[in-house]
């Protein structure tokens, strides 16, 4: 039963009803900031918490269910940022969505990818005859297991980041053009910085549904492909797709879409986040102050898009930063 719209406050309209008794969580999607907008929201957002209740967006729309069997503690966070471009954009979102809220809780890494990757060869064929441009999404998530390390997956140009009192940090890969070039040795490791960190470029070389372009750079495969110490050059070795994610106590966790560092600044803008959201009292908080510094200057948000975030907080004293990545 739908709730409420996308634009409404973070806490009132994703968090009412769900409980995440290990971390402080918050989250929001919506049409973007400025005077340009998109005619729609083409992300989407899901949230299961550790007792199985779930809220995500359908055609635009907050909705809420409790999924049966869901194993206690298990939770599960997900944002998804559909391809307007190629359309049927936020239908495809929306379809990964339903098949993230009828997969069950994954134990392990192996079982995590193995149904992701059955998901995304089912969903190809299910757009199949669409009209146009296969659709896609960017797909970045973390699978909280009771009492174990939470599991990263992670298809598109969306992000995880760490952060700290001092910096903001990326956990996750672009899969953009520019990380193909440095998987290939024809991009270095400050130029990479620049292009994906230090400039805003809407353009994937692999997303969820669509396929990718690392395999072969000429045409498009069906499948996924994995981004791991095996094929990424080694100063992005710590930062593979698939993998278990420590979070620190103390430490704030932001999963969104590219549309919030859709900006003539993009790393300026990232290293306020500290700052901004330092001293706040909860997670609701922190992402409200987040967002109203967005709006605040919309003139340098020259890219019209939509902006969805989950903001989870670890309780526990400020860890000292001593793990920062080079040029993040």
């Amino acid at each position: 039963m739908p709730t409420s719209s996308p634009a409404v406050s973070p806490a009132d309209a994703w968090i009412a009803g769900l409980r995440f008794a290990a971390f402080d969580v918050a989250a929001c999607s919506r049409l973007g900031a400025g005077p340009r907008l998109r005619a729609e929201n083409q992300d989407n957002l899901l949230l299961i918490d550790e007792d199985g209740n779930a809220a995500w967006l359908q055609d635009q729309t907050v909705q809420r269910r409790r999924l049966p069997g869901w194993r206690a503690g298990h939770a599960r966070l997900a944002v998804l940022d559909g391809m307007g471009g190629h359309g049927h954009g936020r239908e495809a979102a929306e379809a990964v969505v339903a098949g993230l809220l009828a997969m069950p809780p994954c134990a392990g890494a192996a079982e995590l990818a193995r149904r992701l990757d059955t998901l995304h060869a089912d969903l190809q064929r299910h757009f199949a005859d669409a009209p146009g441009a296969r659709p896609g999404t960017t797909l970045t998530m973390l699978e909280l297991r009771a009492g174990d390390t939470p599991l990263l997956y992670h298809v598109g140009d969306s992000r995880l980041y760490e952060i700290l009192p001092e910096r903001a940090t990326p956990l996750t890969v672009d899969h953009v053009p520019a990380t193909a070039y440095a998987m290939a040795g024809l991009l270095g490791e400050a130029d990479w910085w620049q292009q994906v960190h230090g400039e805003h470029r809407p353009q994937v070389a692999q997303a969820f549904l669509l396929g990718n372009a690392f395999a072969d750079p000429a045409r498009l495969n069906d499948p996924l492909f994995e981004l791991s110490p095996l094929n990424l050059p080694a100063w992005l070795w710590r930062l593979a797709d698939r993998r278990p994610v420590e979070l620190r106590p103390g430490a704030s966790y932001l999963l969104a879409t590219d549309g919030l560092w859709s900006c003539s600044d993009p790393q300026g803008w990232v290293r306020q986040w500290p700052q901004l959201l330092g001293n706040r009292a909860d997670a609701a908080t922190m992402l409200r102050t987040l967002l109203a510094a967005y709006d605040a200057h919309p003139a340098a948000f020259f890219y019209p898009d939509n902006v969805s975030a989950i903001l989870l907080r670890v309780p526990g004293d400020s860890p000292r930063d001593e793990t920062a990545l080079p040029g993040a």
